[in-house]
């Protein structure tokens, strides 16, 4: 009769195949009550508290750094006359229809430069050209191709998409492991079926770090684009509140553009977590 102490541990049990890991990683995550996604706002509200202890012991000056509660009650006040819901929607379209038409321009030149190498001949140093240059330094030339409507404005968001999305996804799909392409030609999948199969598959995660980044480049490149004459969106609220002084309204703004990037980066580990079940990845201890 084996005694209680003589029982094996639940690593042990692991070891020798009695336990199935996997029962053992549900426990663990089950025993986690605070999501994670609850967990990493730890450092902002960290960041916030520090804002309000050194606002209140007089550390910062109320008139450059107002406290939290002035810009809570500031951003009471824009949600409440409407004007904030007003000029986000405007930004909100405009970044909408910068991330399609430049994840598609990004993403098609992607698979003809990574698929072709007379297609990375053309297109590879532009885009490299391309994405050394500031998105601020192609106002002037959009103002002056396109004028002031929203033409530029979107066009400038675009670009910006699609330089983060061809880069990443460009060098996922050469990287590719070359092993895997070969079995599949030795196996007879042709070449429709080797990019389903093989590349696509191979180039996602790259494509989706790409995503992540497109997303953080479209906001900056909504701040650049909104000053282009813009009569409504989040950047001409930001430039109305730097002329006026309206030091608690800029940290509204702030705030905002924080909230958005931050729900856009959520929104990618979101994609991450369905289309990559397939892969394993380290999440720390």
């Amino acid at each position: 009769m084996t005694s209680v102490l003589s029982r094996p541990s639940t690593s042990d049990r692991v070891g020798t195949g009695l336990v199935d890991p996997r029962t053992v990683v549900k426990k663990s995550q089950r025993g986690q009550r605070v999501p994670r996604q609850v967990q990493r706002l730890l450092g902002p509200v960290l960041l916030v508290a520090l804002w309000q202890l050194l606002s209140a012991t007089g550390a910062f000056d109320q008139r450059t750094v107002p406290p939290p509660t002035r810009v809570v009650r500031a951003a009471y006040r824009l949600i409440a006359d409407g004007s904030l819901a007003d000029h986000m929607s405007t930004s909100l379209l405009r970044v909408g229809y910068g991330l399609v038409f430049g994840i598609v321009l990004g993403l098609g030149l992607a698979l003809i430069t990574g698929l072709s190498r007379l297609g990375e001949n053309i297109f590879d140093a532009n885009m490299e050209v391309l994405n050394a240059i500031p998105n601020f330094a192609l106002v002037p030339l959009l103002i002056v191709w396109f004028g002031i409507s929203e033409v530029p404005k979107i066009l400038l968001i675009t670009l910006a998409v699609a330089v983060s999305i061809y880069i990443n996804t460009f060098s996922a799909i050469r990287s590719v492991d070359a092993g895997l392409v070969e079995a599949a030609r030795s196996l007879g999948a042709g070449r429709a079926e080797m990019i389903y199969r093989i590349i696509i598959p191979g180039s996602l995660p790259g494509f989706l770090v790409g995503l992540r980044l497109a997303l953080t480049a479209s906001w900056l490149a909504l701040i650049f684009a909104e000053t282009i004459n813009a009569k409504k969106g989040l950047g001409r609220m930001m430039t109305d509140a730097r002329e006026y002084f309206q030091v608690d309204v800029v940290f509204v703004l702030i705030g905002v553009y924080a909230a958005l990037g931050l729900s856009s980066i959520l929104i990618v580990r979101f994609l991450e977590g369905r289309l990559l079940t397939w892969r394993r990845a380290y999440d720390g201890d």
